[in-house]
């Protein structure tokens, strides 16, 4: 891979939530900066599929309002993914981020069902706790295991802010484990950038080895983390960010902001008039 591919495919995969909204949004960026090497964005494809599955993008597929998600659990090859819950595939532009050719796509199995019973039971879980997200299950390694995924996104463009959470897990019934993380990545933009980005790894034990057992576990496992977040959001508001900031000017007096019009500047407030 060239340098210059190799470093714009960086940026596109780095893309905080919400700027690639639509991956189109970007090209017209991505041409200014690579006026020398015009067909540069056609061989960006695989950026693009990257960013997508593991940001789980989620679209629409046409004639329905359902969000579906786009991973790596739910490829089919070919640039297609198929969703359990509508019985259905679907090819998936990585570019425009658009959803076409639906066909019918009923995947069976002993996992199958265990992942139908998952959805049916996280499903009140999500509507509960996210405002805008999407949620699947997916049998994997030959139908030994389930993916289970959660992504919310809530993009304020207006307040200059982005974010998004992801939760991956990985069911296992032969050893009754729940294993996975929660990351989190919210992006503030006014005037410069401030980028949180957070990795929770889980372990947990479905002993039940149900689909009520499974989501009970996920959201247990994610309100304590959502309860870790809030406490260290208010440690950092009342410690570290507090001591960036000085305690008193450089003059070691509070100012008065009461009597702040009357101030000269220069002298009363930096102390000029008292050392002439």
């Amino acid at each position: 891979m060239s340098s210059e591919k190799a470093i714009v495919s960086s940026f596109v995969e780095g893309a905080p939530p919400g700027e690639p909204r639509s991956l189109t949004g970007c090209l017209p960026d991505i041409k200014a900066l690579t006026i020398s090497s015009p067909n540069l964005v056609n061989e960006l494809g695989p950026a693009f599929q990257k960013y997508n599955e593991e940001q789980f993008a989620t679209v629409k597929l046409p004639g329905s309002s359902q969000q579906v998600i786009i991973s790596s659990h739910s490829a089919l090859g070919g640039g297609r993914y198929y969703d359990l819950e509508s019985s259905c595939s679907f090819a998936f532009d990585h570019t425009t981020q658009k959803a076409s050719a639906v066909e019918s796509h009923v995947v069976d199995g002993e996992k199958a069902d265990l992942a139908k019973s998952t959805l049916k039971a996280l499903s009140t879980y999500v509507k509960e706790h996210f405002t805008n997200a999407a949620y699947g299950a997916y049998p994997i390694e030959n139908d030994t295991k389930i993916a289970i995924i959660i992504v919310a996104n809530k993009y304020s463009p207006s307040n200059f802010w982005n974010g998004r959470w992801r939760s991956l897990y990985i069911f296992n019934p032969a050893s009754s484990s729940l294993e996975g993380s929660i990351k989190v990545d919210v992006h503030y933009y006014e005037d410069g950038n401030v980028r949180l980005l957070t990795n929770k790894s889980v372990n947990m034990s479905v002993t039940s080895g149900t689909g009520a057992g499974i989501a009970r576990e996920i959201a247990a496992g994610e309100k304590k983390y959502q309860e870790e977040l809030n406490r260290s959001f208010t440690s950092l508001s009342e410690g570290a960010f507090k001591a960036l900031r000085r305690q008193l000017p450089v003059t070691r007096q509070k100012i008065e902001w009461d009597k702040v019009a009357s101030y000269r500047l220069g002298q009363d407030i930096g102390g000029g008039a008292a050392r002439r």
